[in-house]
């Protein structure tokens, strides 16, 4: 079992910048793929990004190709997450989830066996 923890959202001006952090408790955080989920209001929770186990392999959505960046550090138990260029269609809750499952990339929730708490994004005009 691993307990996963958000932090680093708030406010921002559209075009600026945030760096989320998805703390891991366990020593088997460098076993599981780790993913980003964001969920506007009123809106499903939608896939992000997902990084591979070693952190050699990445994938995203296509609306944050070139403006996102994620990213793992094993060592610390640590995946984060660097949003640049931010736009107000980047708000909603920001969740990190962890998947077990052999298949990638994993970007359905459902393919997530834990999740963290979430963090607020909130990008104004």
């Amino acid at each position: 079992q691993v307990q996963l923890v958000d932090s680093g959202g708030g406010l921002v001006q559209a075009g600026g910048s945030l760096r989320l952090s998805c703390a891991a408790s366990g020593r088997t955080f460098s076993t599981f793929v780790m993913g980003w989920f964001r969920q506007a209001p009123g809106k499903e929770r939608d896939f992000v990004a997902v990084i591979s186990r070693s952190g050699g392999n990445t994938y995203y959505q296509d609306s944050v190709k070139g403006r996102f960046a994620i990213s793992r550090d094993n060592a610390k138990n640590t995946v984060y997450l660097q949003m640049n260029s931010l736009k107000p269609e980047d708000t909603g809750v920001y969740y990190c989830a962890a998947s077990s499952r052999p298949s990638w990339p994993p970007s359905r929730s459902s393919e997530y066996n834990y999740w963290g708490q979430g963090t607020q994004v909130t990008v104004s005009s």
